[in-house]
C-alpha cells in the first residue's frame, strides 16, 4: 500500500477525510477474470472513519465497495470493465478492521476484516470453535458473511447438535451486527447495531455487497477435535451410485460421520473423498496435526500439473484435459501417502482449513440443491450421471470444457434456533434459508464444477449443467439456488449474463415476498445506492 500523492488526491477526491489512509489500488478477483486498475482505495481504522468515508462518497457521487481478500469469482464487488477513473472507492477492511474479543463465554466480537484463519485461531485459544468453515483461511469474515459462506456438515446419525454451533452457513452464527446505514432523521449515514431478532438484520446477514458491515458478534460453542480420513480407492460409480445400491456410497459416509466432501478430477474414475468425524481423542492410526493446511501437494502446484496447465492455456492444448485430470489424481493419491495426511486429527481448525492461495486457480460455478436428508444420494447420483454423460459427449466431439474438478459438499440449513437467541430470524438471502413451502427440507447439496479460465466451450457446458439443475430441482422434491460467490446465470458465451436467471429464477428461488423484503430493506438502508454497482443493479432491479 503506497500513500496517494496529496495534491492529486485533493484534486480528484476533494474534502476527503484527512485522517483516513488513501491510495491507488488494483482490484483482482480470485482467478483474475475480473480486474480493475488504479481505483482509489482507503483503509478506515474504525467504524467512525468508515462512516466519514461513506458520507463523503454520498455527497460527492461516488460508490463504496468493501474489499477483503478478493477471494471470489462473481462481480458482487467490482464488475469487469470498471474503468480506472470510475467513481468507485474500495474500502479495504482487512487492513485495520480486524479486532477480536470475547463478548461472553459463548460469543465473540469480530471486525469484518479479520480472516477466518485468525478468527478460528483466536477461538481455538479460548477452547471455542465452529462446526464447519470454508476451506480457505484467507477469506475475510465480512466477505464470508456477505455471501453465506459454508463448510460441509450435517449431523451424523445419533449426533446431537452441540450448543452454539450450526450446520448452516456462517451467517447463521450472527447474534448482532454493526453496519453503516442511512438515518432519515439526521439525513446522513450513521453506524447502527442490529440484533438478530430485528427484521432489518435478516437482510444484512447475507447482503451480497449491498451494505457495509463493520463488526459482528458471533455465537460460538465448545471446540472439538476432528479426524479427517481421505480415500482415493472408491470408484465414482460406487460412491455416486443411484439410491438403494449397496456399497460405499456418499450417503453411507454421510450417515456415519455427517461431514463429507468429494473432489472428482475430470476424466478420472476415483474421487478424492474426505470424511471428517468428531473424535475427542486421537485414533491410533491418525497423525496429530497442530496447524492447518495439511495437503501441501494441493496448496503448492506440482511441476507436472503446472506445466500441463500452462501448456493448455498458452498453446490452446485443451485436449490435454484428461492428462491433467489424471495427473492431479496421481498427485493427490501419492501426496496423501508421502505427507502422511490420509488420516489426520486435531483441533477443528487444523482439519477444516486446507486451501492456501498458492493452489491452482480455476474458475468455478456453484449451486445449492435444497432438499431432504434422505434425497442426498439421489441428487448426487443424478447430477454426477448427467455431468459424466455430457463430458463424455463433448470429448467425443473433441471438446474438453472441464479440466478441473467436481466438488460436492452437504450442509444443513440456516435454522435460526441454532444461535439460541429469542426471536432470531433466518438470513433472507442465504441459499440455506429454510423454505416456508417445504418445512421438511433440512439439507443442501452443494455442487461445483471447476475449470481453468478461458477454457473453450466452458460456458456452454456450464449452461447445460445449470439448466439441468434448475429443471430437475425446480421446487418439487428439491430446489436449486445459486452459490453467490461462484459462477451462475450462464449463456453459451458468458457467465452472470442470462437475464432470465438474473431477473426471474434467482428471486423466485427465495420466494417473491422474501426477495422483495430483502431488496426493499437494503434500498431503505442505502437509498442513495452508495453500496451498489452495475451488476447488483441488474440483480436487484
Amino acid at each position: 500500500m503506497v500513500a496517494a500523492d496529496p495534491v492529486v488526491a485533493a484534486q480528484e477526491l476533494p474534502d476527503f477525510p484527512a485522517d483516513v489512509a488513501l491510495y491507488r489500488s488494483a482490484y483482482r478477483n480470485w482467478v483474475g477474470e475480473i480486474t480493475a486498475d488504479g481505483l482509489w482505495a482507503c483503509a478506515p481504522e474504525d467504524g467512525e472513519q468508515a462512516v466519514a468515508v461513506v458520507n463523503w462518497a454520498w455527497r460527492h457521487g461516488w460508490t463504496v465497495r468493501a474489499r477483503g481478500s478478493s477471494h471470489g469469482w462473481s462481480p458482487l464487488t467490482v464488475p469487469d470493465g470498471t474503468a480506472s477513473d470510475a467513481r468507485v472507492l474500495l474500502v479495504d477492511t482487512a487492513t485495520r478492521l480486524t479486532g477480536l474479543a470475547l463478548e461472553s463465554a459463548s460469543s465473540v466480537r469480530a471486525g469484518t476484516g479479520v480472516t477466518l484463519e485468525a478468527l478460528l485461531t483466536f477461538l481455538e485459544e479460548h477452547g471455542l470453535g465452529v462446526t464447519a468453515a470454508p476451506a480457505p483461511g484467507d477469506l475475510t469474515l465480512g466477505g464470508a458473511l456477505a455471501i453465506d459462506a459454508h463448510g460441509t456438515a450435517v449431523p451424523a446419525e445419533d449426533e446431537r447438535p452441540p450448543a452454539g454451533h450450526t450446520y448452516g452457513s456462517l451467517s447463521n452464527l450472527v447474534l448482532s451486527l454493526t453496519a453503516v446505514v442511512w438515518d432519515e432523521d439526521s439525513s446522513t449515514y450513521v453506524l447502527r447495531t442490529f440484533r438478530r431478532d430485528e427484521a432489518d438484520c435478516a437482510a444484512l446477514l447475507t447482503h451480497l455487497g449491498r451494505a457495509l458491515v463493520i463488526e459482528v458478534v458471533l455465537r460460538v460453542g465448545a471446540n472439538t477435535n476432528l479426524r479427517c480420513v481421505s480415500r482415493v480407492d472408491i470408484p465414482a460409480g460406487e460412491l455416486f451410485a443411484a439410491p438403494g445400491e449397496d456399497g460405499r456410497t456418499f450417503a453411507s459416509f454421510l450417515a456415519e460421520s455427517g461431514r463429507v466432501e468429494a473432489i472428482w478430477f475430470a476424466f478420472t474414475e476415483f474421487p478424492w473423498l474426505k470424511v471428517w468425524s468428531v473424535s475427542p481423542t486421537r485414533p491410533l492410526t491418525s497423525r496429530h496435526v497442530t496447524s492447518p493446511y495439511n495437503y501441501p501437494f494441493s496448496d503448492n502446484v506440482p511441476t507436472l500439473v503446472a506445466d500441463l496447465a500452462g501448456r493448455m492455456v498458452s498453446d490452446a492444448a485443451w485436449y490435454l484435459a484428461p492428462v491433467l485430470g489424471n495427473a492431479q489424481y496421481d498427485t493427490a493419491a501419492l501426496g496423501l501417502v508421502t505427507t502422511l495426511s490420509a488420516d489426520i486429527w486435531g483441533p477443528s481448525k487444523n482439519t477444516l482449513l486446507y486451501l492456501k492461495p498458492t493452489t491452482l486457480r480455476v474458475t468455478a460455478n456453484g449451486y445449492a440443491v435444497v432438499t431432504t436428508r434422505d434425497q442426498v444420494q439421489r441428487v448426487v447420483a443424478e447430477f454426477t450421471a448427467y455431468y459424466r454423460e455430457r463430458l463424455t459427449e463433448y470429448a467425443a466431439r473433441g471438446r474438453f470444457p472441464v479440466n478441473g474438478t467436481v466438488e460436492i459438499r452437504v450442509t444443513g440449513l440456516d435454522d435460526p434456533a441454532d444461535v439460541e437467541s429469542e426471536g432470531a430470524r433466518a438470513p433472507l438471502l442465504s441459499a440455506l434459508r429454510p423454505s416456508e413451502e417445504h418445512p421438511e427440507w433440512d439439507t443442501a447439496v452443494w455442487l461445483d464444477v471447476l475449470t481453468l479460465p478461458g477454457t473453450p466451450y466452458a460456458e456452454m457446458f456450464l449452461r447445460e449443467i445449470e439448466r439441468f439443475l434448475l429443471d430437475t430441482y425446480d421446487g418439487g422434491h428439491a430446489l436449486t439456488r445459486v452459490e453467490w460467490s461462484k459462477g451462475w446465470a450462464y449463456t453459451d458465451e458468458a457467465v452472470w449474463s442470462d437475464e432470465e436467471v438474473l431477473g426471474t429464477v434467482v428471486p423466485t428461488s427465495f420466494g417473491e415476498s422474501v426477495w422483495g423484503q430483502a431488496a426493499g430493506t437494503l434500498d431503505r438502508l442505502d437509498p442513495h445506492r452508495v453500496f451498489a454497482n452495475a451488476f447488483l443493479d441488474r440483480l436487484f432491479r
